[in-house]
């Protein structure tokens, strides 16, 4: 059996593959679709975290795969129609990263509560402007998140110890699971006028796609404000830069993008967003737990026939 890593993955789950008996590793990295196409045939295997796109031709050129494995939770970049008529098993690692991702968002909202990239760019360039970055205090404040599922229990938790109230929309989640994690369940208009702060945690979907529009960011609080850490698409870019510029909402923290790079956005020319490229996710601890999981996950459905955590 051979399996192919196309994106760089930690030497934890490399070492898994090169390990298992009767089972051969290649790491390539930087192919280029074309050249992805030409390889891929052989391989029974495919590694990949979020940048190789695994489009229908690929998997049309992948006559010996069985199965592919994301580091990592979102599905984006594979065209999960095509590898299922193929009957390619697609596996993610949803618990690797949760706490990581979790902890990147209490962080977002405290450095936008507090001007803290602000503050720092200030005071490089030699400026000591303590009265014009006065920040917020999130004590007693109201969180609405937007998903409450793994990462968002995490966020609760957190945000709880910090003394913020929680309260969230999750049409997936029962109510009575949502109050037994001391959470308020509400509805999604509720969560808007209510929210002193929302962070997003959901999946994009066709229902999340532009989720957070001029009117749904019509109906919030004046003056909150806004965390995406889970997928760029569901806050639409323009709308958002819009109620910044003109202060319908405090400010707004944003770590993915409906493309990235993002390019020269209009919302990096506003002082109250602040971004990170994408970095829910980039911990070093959470880099080497999904890399074994994908590994094992990996090795165990090609020796095995064992299926775990099947998108």
């Amino acid at each position: 059996m051979k399996v192919l890593v196309t994106e760089p993955l930690s030497e934890a789950g490399l070492e898994i593959f090169r390990q298992t008996p009767g089972l051969a590793v290649d790491l390539r990295l930087g192919l280029s679709p074309e050249e992805l196409r030409r390889t891929i045939a052989p391989y029974h295997g495919l590694a990949i975290r979020g940048e190789t796109s695994v489009t229908a031709e690929l998997i049309e050129a992948a006559e010996n795969l069985k199965v592919i494995g994301r580091a990592g939770v979102g599905m984006d970049n594979v065209d999960i129609r095509a590898a299922s008529r193929r009957g390619i098993v697609l596996m993610n690692t949803p618990e690797g990263n949760i706490i990581t991702a979790a902890e990147h968002a209490i962080a977002m909202i405290l450095a936008l509560s507090r001007n803290i990239p602000q503050a720092t760019a200030s005071l490089k360039e030699g400026r000591w402007e303590k009265d014009r970055l006065q920040g917020r205090e999130i004590c007693n404040k109201t969180l609405g998140l937007i998903g409450a599922g793994h990462i968002g229990r995490i966020v609760a938790e957190k945000a709880r110890a910090l003394k913020m109230k929680i309260i969230a929309y999750d049409p997936y989640i029962k109510p009575t699971a949502l109050e037994k994690l001391d959470v308020e369940p509400v509805a999604f208009e509720e969560l808007l006028e209510k929210s002193d702060y929302i962070s997003i945690h959901a999946p994009k979907t066709n229902e999340t796609s532009n989720m957070i529009n001029r009117e749904t960011i019509g109906r919030m609080k004046p003056g909150a404000m806004l965390i995406n850490c889970a997928r760029g698409g569901i806050v639409d870019e323009d709308d958002l830069y819009e109620a910044l510029r003109s202060k319908r909402l405090w400010g707004a923290a944003l770590d993915v993008f409906a493309n990235e790079p993002p390019g020269k956005s209009k919302l990096m020319s506003l002082e109250n967003f602040i971004c990170t490229p994408h970095l829910g996710a980039s911990t070093r601890e959470a880099q080497e737990n999904v890399a074994r999981e994908v590994a094992e996950q990996i090795v165990a459905y090609l020796l095995h026939g064992t299926v775990r955590n099947a998108v």
